[in-house]
């Protein structure tokens, strides 16, 4: 219903009147990544009041002339999460230029060496992204997007499937009795990774069941996971 937006109790009465400096620099944050209704329900105002502050922020066509590095990688940050006439607005190019880069992008190939930075990258945006745009994104080929997924043991988000595939995309396998017996043995002291392969789900499954049945992670495991996180930063610094 328009003028309500949905809290954890129910429906209520989206906010009306001036922006806060808060809320613009909130949507400026969230503008290309997320839905209009999803940044609407965590402003508290209306997916049109949320469209009309984004048209008043976001200029099309203001910037003219080539494209800096900074300006590609801004266009990767959004390339797959939004259309290409949201990317125009916020990157203040026209729709045409912004397609025509996102072609040349397609054509651009580099090493299929992935670093630690990348990878870390990739980890987080999967779920939410094609394959081709991926590949646009990282400069690989789509085989190479597609071989580091399954090694790590990644899928995609059941919403992203939803949106591109249908209801029945979404659709899992159900967990057998010895699965979860095997979970449980293992989740406290082994990585979702390793728990992934033997069970050959996606560690976002092994996840998901794992907080669904009440397993946590052994005390020892999680300080030793810290210190592997603190040696991969700090390896990346030198």
């Amino acid at each position: 219903m328009q003028g309500l937006n949905w809290g954890e109790d129910g429906p209520r009465k989206a906010r009306k009147g001036r922006w806060s400096a808060a809320e613009v620099a909130r949507l400026k944050d969230m503008y290309g990544l997320r839905e209009d209704e999803a940044i609407a329900r965590e402003l508290q105002r209306s997916p049109n009041s949320v469209r009309k502050m984004a048209e008043s922020l976001f200029r099309l066509g203001e910037r003219k002339g080539p494209w800096t590095a900074g300006d590609v990688e801004d266009l990767k940050k959004y390339l797959g999460a939004t259309t290409p006439e949201v990317i125009a607005r916020i990157l203040s190019r026209t729709p045409d230029e912004v397609q025509a880069k996102i072609m040349e992008l397609g054509r651009v190939q580099g090493s299929n060496h992935w670093g630690r930075e990348e990878i870390a990258r990739f980890k987080r945006i999967y779920g939410a992204r094609s394959d081709s745009d991926l590949a646009k994104i990282f400069s690989k080929s789509v085989e190479s997007i597609q071989q580091l997924a399954k090694r790590y043991r990644l899928a995609k988000d059941k919403a992203f499937l939803k949106k591109t595939k249908g209801e029945g995309a979404t659709r899992m396998p159900r967990w057998s009795a010895e699965e979860l017996d095997l979970l449980r043995k293992l989740y406290a002291n082994t990585s979702n990774l390793e728990i992934a392969d033997r069970l050959d789900r996606s560690v976002k499954s092994i996840v998901s069941k794992a907080h669904h049945i009440g397993l946590k992670k052994d005390l020892s495991r999680l300080r030793e996971m810290g210190r592997e996180n603190v040696s991969l930063r700090y390896n990346h610094r030198d």
